[in-house]
């Protein structure tokens, strides 16, 4: 975002200070106006009815991941809450999945990762695990998710369902 707004990279001195300012400024309010994908609270109803555990895994650090999901209800049900800081890598790298599958105690090979970003389904495939690329996340207006190799793809957190009933 710094990149986007201001042109500067990571290398440029004035960066560090600006990206810190950034994070506390989303620090401050990330929990005001943040909601989930319309969808998703029914996704996560009835995953729960069909007896499947459910995580999360994210690039953010727990810095933010917490706050959030402290402030959301719909998290008091995921079993693992894996952030980019908890494992010595982030996605795209598959260790921070493998986690997740520790905390949920389910084979990594029977797990299915749904992502928005392509670094989402190169983790997932690394990791052995089914892939879902998710159309209605924060694609960036470069993305093109056919491209990225995923099992599936769904424009909807619906469409997980009925993909999950055709398995």
């Amino acid at each position: 975002m710094i990149d986007v707004a201001f042109g500067l990279t990571p290398e440029h001195p004035d960066f560090e200070a600006l990206r810190e300012e950034f994070f506390a400024n989303y620090e401050q309010r990330m929990t005001q106006n943040t909601y989930a994908f319309d969808g998703v609270p029914e996704l996560i109803e009835n995953l729960l009815l069909l007896g499947l555990p459910w995580g999360v895994v994210t690039n953010k650090s727990t810095r933010f991941t917490n706050p959030l999901t402290r402030a959301m209800p719909l998290f008091t049900s995921a079993g693992a809450i894996v952030s980019g800081d908890t494992t010595a890598h982030a996605k795209p790298h598959p260790e921070p999945l493998f986690e997740a599958a520790r905390r949920l105690a389910i084979d990594p090979s029977r797990c299915l990762y749904v992502g928005d970003d392509e670094r989402d389904i190169v983790a997932g495939l690394a990791a052995g695990m089914g892939t879902v690329a998710a159309t209605y996340g924060y694609l960036g207006h470069k993305a093109d998710p056919a491209k990225w190799g995923a099992h599936s793809i769904i424009n909807s957190p619906g469409a997980l369902l009925q993909l999950l009933a055709r398995a």
